[in-house]
């Protein structure tokens, strides 16, 4: 879709949604996951897309697939390259180059369960998540695009499901094979 479709579709969706506020609130579609054995997990969308993934050899994958790890900063990336691309649009900027990177730290021994010195769980988190836009508009004012990338940070659903970490209900279902 060209920034002017998108323009529209983003406004005919909030002149509902101002008219029906309720109507925002939904349900997401939920990622199912089903294990293929030894680390390798296929990831399965309900219209038929999957992602496979493993883990390194070193952890008893097979180191040919992406982790579940990269999946996260992957849709940390993805999700803020759609949310700048939606700003630009409503805004009228035909945006050149838009590029992002999501990276961490992580420490493997909270992968493992390992303790600290001190008998502290690891933290199995990734640490020291940054976010990196290259971006570019002819004559569009760097100051301009700079300010459209920190607007669009404050709407991108998965950096806020990342910086405010909800609790998460686990439930659990032991099925007779």
């Amino acid at each position: 879709m060209a920034t002017p479709e998108i323009a529209a579709a983003m406004q005919r969706t909030q002149s509902v949604l101002l008219r029906r506020p309720q109507s925002g609130m939904h349900e997401d579609l939920p990622g199912m996951a089903r294990w293929d054995g030894g680390t390798r997990v296929v990831t399965r969308h309900l219209n038929g897309s999957e992602i496979v993934t493993d883990l390194p050899d070193g952890l008893g994958g097979d180191g040919t697939q992406v982790t579940p790890g990269w999946l996260l900063r992957a849709g940390l990336a993805a999700c803020t390259a759609t949310r700048i691309a939606m700003t630009a649009a409503a805004q009228g900027i035909e945006l050149d180059t838009l590029e992002v990177d999501a990276s961490s730290r992580s420490d493997t021994r909270g992968l493992l369960g390992m303790v600290e010195d001190d008998g502290a769980p690891c933290y199995p988190g990734p640490r020291d998540l940054c976010v990196h836009v290259r971006i570019a508009a002819r004559r569009v004012a760097p100051e301009r695009l700079r300010a459209l990338v920190q607007e669009s940070n404050r709407c991108s659903p998965v950096l806020f499901a990342i910086q405010d970490a909800h609790s998460v209900a686990l439930r659990i279902e032991i099925v007779d094979d």
